[in-house]
This record gives C-alpha cells, sequence and structure tokens, in this order.
C-alpha cells in the first residue's frame, strides 16, 4: 500500500475543498433559514375566499390544491377572533377524480367577525407546505387571532435539513463514482489511502445524513421546534410516510454497500498487489560454513558428515528399493518452471471474476440508493411518474459516476503515485458516457418540470435550471481541456520510457542513501559471537522516518517531473470545483416548485401568482361636512383581477365603527393610463350599512383610480378617491 506524505501545496488544496465544500453547505442552509423549501404542491383556491366577507357563517372551509399531499385531522385549524379553535377537528377529504380538496367543518351559530385559518401538510414529493389566510362573517372585526408567520420547513430546522440533503447528495456521489473509479478504470487505486478514505468518508457522510434527515422529518413537516426530534412518537409516524420509508430503505442499502466496501479494498485490494519481480541471481562468492542439518545435533570432537553422504542417506531412507530419485527430480524442474504462469492464470481469473461479480452488485446497491430519491421527491409526482423515476435514476448513477470519479481522480492526482495513462483515458469516456445519458434524462426532466418556454424565464425553477445548465457546459468545457491533456499523455509514451532509466538510477541512488542511513544509525546486524546488543528503537524509528522521506520525495518528484500530468491536475481541481456549485445549485433546484406547477397555479388565479391576486380591501375615510357626515367605508374588490367577474362588498360605519345608511353611494374606476372610464358601478343595498356589487369587470391590468361618492344628507356628498392595483 502507498502512502504518501502531504506538503504544503497539497494540504492547501485540501484546505480548498473542504473550505469549498462547507462554503455549499452554509449557502444552502442559508437559503434555508432565509426561506422554506418551495413545494411541488400550491394552494390554488379555498372556500370562503381569502379576506372576503360573507353574510352568513359558512357550514365548512374548503382548500383546493394543485397536487396530492398528505393531510390529517389537526391539518387545518380554524380561529375565531378570539384565537380559539371552532373547527370540529375532523378532516374532510373532498377530492375527486383530478381535484385534491381537504376540508374542516364548522359549528352553526358562528358570530361575526374575522376568522383565521391554517393549514399545514406534506406534499407528494415529500416537502412540507403551509399556508393562512383570514375571512370575516357580517363584518370584520378590530381583533383576530395571529396569523402564523414561519412556513413550514423554514428556520432552522429547515436549514438543517436543507444542508443535510445537500451532504447526502455529496455523499450518494463520492461513495459510487469513487467505487466505480476503482472497479471500472483503476483497480490500483484500491491501494491508495486518499481513494479509500474518499469512498469510506462517502459512505459515512451518506449514512449519518440519512439518520439526521430521519430524525429531522417531524419537526421538519410539523412544529419546525428542533427538540422534536426526539419525538419517538413523531418518528413513529414518519417511518409509515412514503419520505421516511424510502430514508429506512437507504439505511438497509448502505449496510449492503458497507460490505461491498469492505471487499473492494480488502480482497480486491490484495488482489490487485503489485506482483514482485524475481531479482538477478547473487553472485558466487565464498561459501559460508555449514551448520549442522536441521534436527541433526553436533557432537563436540566430531566433524559432521559430508553433504553428499547426508543426501545419499537420506536418499537411501525415502526411496524405494530399486528406483532413483533422477526421474522425479526432472519432473520437480518441470513443474517449477510452469508454476509463475499456473499462478498468473489464476490470478487473473480470480480478478476477473471478482471484477464482475464487484461491478454487478454495485450497480444494483447504487440504483438502489438513487431510487430512495426518485421514490420520494419530484419523479415521484406529476406527469408520467412510470417513466421519470427510471429516469430519475439514470439521472443521478450519471452524475455519480462523473462527478465522484471525478473526485476520486482529484485525490489520486494529488495524494498518490503517478496515475496511470490507461486510467485516465478510461475515465475520461466514462465521463463522455455520462454526460450524454446526463443530457438525454435531462432535457427530459426539463420539458416535463417546465413544459413550456415562457416557465424557463418567469419562474424561480427556470432561472435555477438555466444556471445550472450554464454549469453544465462550463463543467464540460473544462472537461475538453482535461481530455486534451488525457491525448497528451498518450503522446508522450515513448518519452516517458526513455526517462525510466533515468528514475531507475534515482531509485537507486535512493536505496545507496537508505543503505548509508543504516549503518551511520548502527542498525546493520551484528554477527554472532560479537560484543553487542539490540538496536536503539529510537534510531529504528528515525530511520523508518528516514525512510518515508525519501520514498514521498522520490513519488513527488516522479509526479511533478511530468508537465502533462501536473496540467491535468489543474484542469481536474477546477472541474470539481465547478462540480461543488452544481451540486449545491442542483440540491436547491429539486427543493423548489417545479416551473410547470407554477405556471398552472397562475393559469388558475387568472394568470396571476397566488401572493398578487389576493382580494383588495380599502379603507376610505370621508366628511360630508354635514351632521353625522364623518365615517369610513370599507370597500372590498374579490378577486382583484381584470378580465374576471369581481365581487364589490361595500360598508359604511360611523366614527364608532358601528354600520350606519346613507341615502347615496356611487362608485367608478378610471384607468387614466390607458384613458378608460370612468366606469360606474351600482352597488344594490343588501342592509343597515352594507352594498354589493357582482360581475364587476375590469378590462386591463394596472393602476386604477376608485372614486366613491357618499351623500349623507340632501345637500351633504362628498367624493375620495383612492388608488388600487389590479392584476
Amino acid at each position: 500500500m502507498v502512502t504518501t506524505g502531504l506538503g504544503p501545496r497539497r494540504s492547501a488544496v485540501l484546505r480548498l475543498l473542504v473550505v469549498a465544500v462547507a462554503l455549499a453547505g452554509a449557502l444552502i442552509g442559508g437559503l434555508g433559514g432565509a426561506a422554506p423549501a418551495s413545494a411541488h404542491a400550491a394552494l390554488t383556491g379555498s372556500t370562503p375566499v381569502q379576506g372576503s366577507v360573507v353574510d352568513h357563517a359558512p357550514g365548512q372551509v374548503t382548500l383546493t390544491f394543485s397536487e396530492g399531499v398528505a393531510m390529517g385531522d389537526s391539518s387545518i385549524r380554524v380561529l375565531d377572533p378570539r384565537g380559539k379553535r371552532v373547527d370540529r377537528g375532523k378532516l374532510l377529504n373532498l377530492s375527486s377524480g383530478n381535484v385534491v380538496k381537504y376540508g374542516a367543518g364548522l359549528p352553526p351559530g358562528l358570530g361575526n367577525g374575522t376568522y383565521t385559518v391554517t393549514w399545514q401538510a406534506v406534499s407528494a414529493d415529500s416537502h412540507p407546505v403551509s399556508g393562512a389566510f383570514t375571512f370575516s362573517v357580517g363584518a370584520p372585526s378590530k381583533a383576530s387571532a395571529p396569523v402564523p408567520q414561519q412556513k413550514a420547513g423554514g428556520g432552522l430546522v429547515g436549514a438543517l435539513y436543507g444542508v443535510a440533503r445537500y451532504l447526502a447528495y455529496a455523499g450518494f456521489v463520492l461513495l459510487v463514482g469513487g467505487a466505480a473509479f476503482v472497479v471500472a478504470c483503476r483497480p490500483a487505486a484500491a491501494l491508495v489511502r486518499s481513494v479509500q478514505r474518499l469512498v469510506v468518508q462517502g459512505w459515512a457522510l451518506l449514512a449519518g445524513t440519512t439518520v439526521v434527515m430521519l430524525l429531522l422529518r417531524t419537526p421538519y413537516t410539523g412544529s419546525g421546534d428542533l427538540a422534536d426530534v426526539f419525538d419517538l412518537g413523531g418518528l413513529q409516524q414518519v417511518l409509515v410516510t412514503k419520505p421516511g420509508a424510502a430514508l429506512v430503505s437507504r439505511l438497509l442499502l448502505l449496510a449492503a454497500a458497507a460490505l461491498f466496501v469492505a471487499v473492494l479494498f480488502g480482497t480486491f485490494a490484495r488482489l490487485h498487489e503489485p506482483v514482485p519481480e524475481e531479482g538477478p541471481a547473487p553472485e558466487e562468492g565464498p561459501a559460508p560454513e555449514e551448520g549442522p542439518a536441521a534436527g541433526e545435533e553436533r557432537v563436540p570432537g566430531v566433524e559432521p558428515a559430508p553433504e553428499e553422504e547426508r543426501a545419499a542417506g537420506q536418499s537411501a531412507e525415502g526411496d524405494a528399493p530399486g528406483e532413483t530419485g533422477g526421474a522425479d527430480s526432472g519432473e520437480k524442474d518441470t513443474d517449477a518452471a510452469g508454476q509463475p504462469a499456473v499462478e498468473a492464470a489464476d490470478l487473473a481469473r480470480q480478478r476477473r471474476d471478482l471484477t464482475f461479480g464487484l461491478a454487478f452488485g454495485g450497480v444494483i446497491v447504487a440504483a438502489g440508493l438513487a431510487a430512495t430519491w426518485a421514490l420520494a421527491e419530484h419523479a415521484s409526482t406529476g406527469l408520467q411518474t412510470s417513466v421519470a423515476m427510471p429516469v430519475d435514476v439514470l439521472h443521478l448513477l450519471a452524475v455519480a459516476a462523473w462527478l465522484g470519479g471525478l473526485a476520486a481522480l482529484v485525490v489520486s492526482l494529488y495524494w498518490g503515485p503517478p496515475v496511470e495513462r490507461r486510467a485516465v483515458r478510461r475515465f475520461s469516456r466514462i465521463a463522455f458516457g455520462s454526460v450524454l445519458v446526463l443530457v438525454a434524462t435531462g432535457v427530459y426532466q426539463s420539458w416535463r418540470q417546465v413544459g413550456s418556454w415562457r416557465a424557463l424565464t418567469d419562474t424561480t425553477y427556470g432561472w435555477l435550471l438555466l444556471l445550472k445548465v450554464g454549469l453544465v457546459v462550463v463543467l464540460v468545457g473544462i472537461a475538453g481541456v482535461s481530455r486534451r491533456w488525457t491525448g497528451r499523455l498518450a503522446e508522450v509514451r515513448a518519452a516517458e520510457n526513455d526517462s525510466e532509466a533515468e528514475q531507475d538510477s534515482e531509485a537507486e541512488q535512493d536505496r545507496e542513501t537508505e543503505n548509508a542511513a543504516v549503518g551511520a544509525s548502527g542498525g546493520s546486524p551484528t554477527p554472532a559471537g560479537a560484543s553487542g546488543g539490540s538496536p536503539d528503537p529510537a534510531r529504528v524509528a528515525q530511520l523508518a522516518r528516514q525512510q518515508a522521506a525519501l520514498r514521498t520525495a522520490r513519488t513527488k518528484r516522479q509526479r511533478d517531473a511530468d508537465p502533462e500530468r501536473l496540467a491535468l491536475r489543474r484542469s481536474v481541481l477546477a472541474e470539481a470545483s465547478v462540480a461543488v456549485v452544481l451540486l449545491v445549485v442542483t440540491t436547491v433546484l429539486t427543493a423548489t416548485e417545479p416551473a410547470r406547477t407554477e405556471e398552472a397555479v397562475k393559469a388558475r388565479s387568472g394568470g396571476q401568482s397566488t401572493a398578487s391576486s389576493l382580494p383588495q380591501v380599502l379603507k376610505i375615510p370621508f366628511d360630508t361636512g354635514g351632521p353625522g357626515g364623518k365615517g369610513t367605508a370599507r370597500l372590498d374588490l374579490d378577486p382583484g383581477r381584470s378580465g374576471s367577474a369581481n365581487a364589490l362588498r361595500l360598508r359604511i360605519s360611523d366614527p364608532s365603527g358601528k354600520a350606519v345608511d346613507v341615502p347615496e353611494v356611487k362608485v367608478s374606476f378610471t384607468q387614466k393610463a390607458k384613458k378608460i372610464g370612468p366606469l360606474p358601478i351600482a352597488p344594490k343595498h343588501l342592509g343597515k350599512g352594507r352594498w354589493r356589487a357582482d360581475g364587476v369587470q375590469l378590462p386591463v391590468p394596472g393602476q386604477w383610480q376608485l372614486s366613491l361618492l357618499v351623500r349623507t344628507s340632501d345637500i351633504d356628498q362628498v367624493t375620495e378617491t383612492k388608488n388600487v392595483k389590479i392584476g
């Protein structure tokens, strides 16, 4: 096994890689802490509508979602103005066909005031989604229950979960890609300590983050309280969900992966240890004084029998009468001559069989690990799930083979013996094939999740996808440079062969230096009968350090003497740096609402996002100047969009907030920028202080001016104006 010390330059490179990974994790954590993960499912409608004022208390509250969600009896809560829960506490599943709808029943006799609805669910792709809105019965009240500010999946728990997701992807890439590099590209790397650490640390990273994610699922999809990681009841509920089952399956597959890694760096590595070559025959010299034969006791004063006599006696004792050892000796010589060839063939067969077994088993385990993501995230919901999940598995395997193999090549080039040309060329071919798979599967996934060219520039998912594509293009460009350096390695083979004699000479000089160090340290063996004791342990340890330093210096000199490999190391390191950023963007992308879903929500809400299509609520103070001429008009325009039939509700109240009637009210809308209007609206009187107009049409979006005329007597009236933005 080859081990090399880390010089200052190598240590700096290692620190750079560690800092890059840490910054990537911090970026994921910052994104997760700043905003919760966007879920695949989105709220597309509710009854009553958010911000609406209804005349009578409804019998139930219903929510409609864009995709399937998981909800429980406490997922929908309705709170009265004092913050008391008033719903019946039983979830109603009102879904039918492709419409996903849930509700909560309300008791009869609810009083007037503003009610708050809070809801929380887990999307089919494992991401939590939550929200809150208000509606009023009769008239809005001055007091209402506070609306939760933190969304599900946000805060500290969301940040930790985001970091764990990123590190899980990184562990998968290092484990699968590093092992594939050893089996398919460079079996000798199984003996390199840096590659061993890379693969083992990838396994440990994936296993550790899987356990962390499993414990964080309860607070991540529920309360958001970090202390709930120790809630065994919540953990039990997580285990029966699809994400929980996927995480448990991943742990079981990691147990099989541990056995794979043990065989890879155990039996497989031993089979690929270099076979020592037989050195030249020792020079003839004076024969040493022979001692007694094994088991023979020397008697003082009696010379031992000559060797020929002992051999003859042994032959006489061991051979049957009438037989000689000549024929057997010839057969033994023949067997000895053929023994190396037989051993070499047997070794090659063992290597071939074990390589096939590891490749077959490794592909199964790697595909299973990739499937734990495909079965629980975006690929498991939406269009063509039966096609999307296998495609997602292929996509993840291609990413691991490319980026994980790239990481293994980096550590091999920087912390190990010189990498063989054929190993680099093998990886280059595998990386090229992985890129082809990534392009094919990426195009399909982009079509499935985006759906239109417009969504690429109008949605967050589209922007992230464009950024990912740009990073892949940069990565492929750098890989092209590395591929050219790989070709240069093949061209300089003859020159390298010419320099082998010089390297052998340097190695011989190093051995002479080692022998000199041995003599200087007094470590030469003490002749029998001579005075002296055992070597000094301190001297022996010092000698070992000197020899290790010599080997390290020789390996570094051989590695740095090749300008082509030096340039290859730099280009591969640049690839790895871009790959770290690419992995960050990919992690964020998997937690973002797909563009197709976002566009569908906009289409259902009249072309605007849910956040920008809330009902418009205006409070307009007025004073007609006469007795009882002061008051406030509250005007609700629902949903406040152009091209839709809007409902206009008007309430007039005196300074104390009590509803009052006035002889006349008029409403009109004017769009000055496009010279539209005024468009008059004639609301109908419904009761004391309340008016309503349905089917209000505003033809274009933009800034409109609302004019409200209020007359409190025959001669006292006023017209107030207010700007309102229509979506």
